[in-house]
């Protein structure tokens, strides 16, 4: 069975259709001119619009707030630019290497038989999903394809070049991104361990935080770091990006069913929980360790909660989301204070505490709270919590093997094209005027 991000056939979920791919790729022709569900339609055309919606404006303005005002316009531009680029990758030929199998099991990359978007016509349904036209699916998995090297930005915010941050997210998304989508959605190899990973948490949150966490050490700390305070410039924009986040969030989750059903909603209701969790329990830490609890530290805590979910959203129970929201809420606040105060690594806007260590966190725990009976719909096959465990880890440890290793050599190849980051006195007066000559504030 198909399982993971693009829909998740183990889900319970009220009339949700099954079809093991084998038999579904002997079957493309009939399928194509299946009629789609009117419902499932509606719902994934809202879904899509939410997880774009995360990006643009989400992520933007939650991004722009925690820079410095100098810096604001920089990061906008960013978001913008990779959303643009990242569409038109996706078109030429990155949901064919994702999701193109050619008709037979590719276990490594997909094929180019859908580059340019060939076939997909205004009737034409994919192959898993019937239910849904395939022009719905493409734009789905797009937003996805745009959000996560967006993530990236957040580690070398203030300091790189725009050109550099150009070519190195081009590269990043054919390189790191298509790959790994490919080994757990696309048919490939972790799919047929039965890797667990509804929405994202390897593909899309170790992904992009250990991408982060390589740039940031490539790049290295901004000027004055750690000795001179960085507050944000305007949290309240900060807070405005964060709940367009949660409520986006349910897009990326709930709409990983790929279908209007019960499993949907259960996605849904997971991803809530594990979001109040997360934000409640970043709150708690904070208030102990620091004597107050912050603006800024609710709203992390509440991203690190989502991020946590993401991969488990389809396979857990309430009370399983409950654990998993208040681990992150823990976890990624202890790794955030490691990285930012004992190994002095600047990672400007914690993008690999939060977003690393809550994906890797996550998909172990899938592994865990997927159990029946800890109220999870049950692993793959039957198969014991233990030795789904075993492959969560290692579906894990192979992404962040992956996306390092190729993050650091991308970062070196762009670096030899041009320069990766600006000169001291373009740091000092800011990336608004220096790379756009543009001023989001009068200083």
């Amino acid at each position: 069975m198909r399982l993971g991000g693009t829909g998740g056939e183990m889900m319970r979920s009220a009339g949700r259709r099954v079809f093991p791919v084998l038999p579904v790729l002997l079957m493309l022709p009939a399928l194509a001119a299946a009629e789609v569900d009117r419902g499932d339609t509606a719902w994934m055309l809202t879904a899509t619009a939410l997880v774009l919606f995360m990006t643009l404006p989400g992520l933007a303005l939650f991004y722009a707030g925690l820079v410095r005002s100098r810096n604001v316009l920089s990061v906008l531009m960013q978001c913008f630019a990779i959303a643009s680029v990242a569409s038109l990758l996706w078109m030429v030929g990155g949901y064919s290497l994702v999701f193109d199998d050619g008709g037979a099991a590719q276990p490594v990359i997909g094929g180019l038989g859908k580059a340019f978007l060939a076939g997909v016509t205004a009737d034409a349904v994919f192959g898993g999903y019937p239910n849904i036209p395939e022009a719905v699916f493409v734009m789905f998995q797009m937003t996805f394809a745009i959000i996560t090297p967006a993530l990236v930005i957040g580690a070398f915010a203030e300091r790189m070049r725009f050109a550099a941050m150009l070519l190195f997210s081009v590269l990043w998304l054919l390189v790191v991104y298509v790959p790994v989508a490919h080994w757990v959605w696309g048919g490939g190899w972790l799919g047929g361990l039965k890797f667990l990973d509804f929405a994202g948490g390897a593909v899309v949150h170790i992904n992009a935080g250990v991408a982060a966490l390589v740039a940031a050490l490539v790049l290295g700390n901004r000027r004055g770091f750690p000795a001179t305070p960085m507050p944000p410039h305007n949290l309240p924009i900060t807070v405005a990006g964060a709940g367009m986040l949660w409520v986006g969030w349910f897009g990326f989750n709930a709409g990983s069913a790929i279908a209007a059903s019960g499993g949907a909603g259960m996605a849904m209701l997971v991803t809530h929980l594990a979001a109040a969790a997360g934000s409640f329990a970043w709150m708690c830490q904070e208030w102990l360790k620091f004597g107050k609890p912050s603006v800024l530290g609710i709203v992390t805590g509440m991203v690190a909660g989502l991020g946590t979910i993401t991969p488990a959203s389809g396979f857990v129970g309430p009370a399983g989301a409950l654990v998993i929201g208040l681990g992150a809420g823990v976890v990624c606040f202890w790794a955030t204070q490691y990285i930012k105060r004992r190994l002095q690594i600047d990672d400007s806007l914690d993008v690999f505490p939060v977003h690393g260590v809550g994906g890797f966190l996550g998909t172990l725990l899938t592994g865990v709270f997927g159990a029946a009976a800890l109220g999870g719909i049950g692993h793959p096959d039957g198969r014991g919590m233990f030795v789904q465990l075993g492959v969560q880890l290692l579906g894990a440890v192979v992404t962040l093997v992956w996306s390092g290793t190729a993050t650091w050599m991308l970062l070196k190849l762009v670096g030899a094209i041009t320069p990766l980051r600006v000169s001291g006195e373009e740091e000092t007066e800011g990336l608004d005027i220096a790379l756009h000559e543009e001023r989001g504030y009068n200083l």
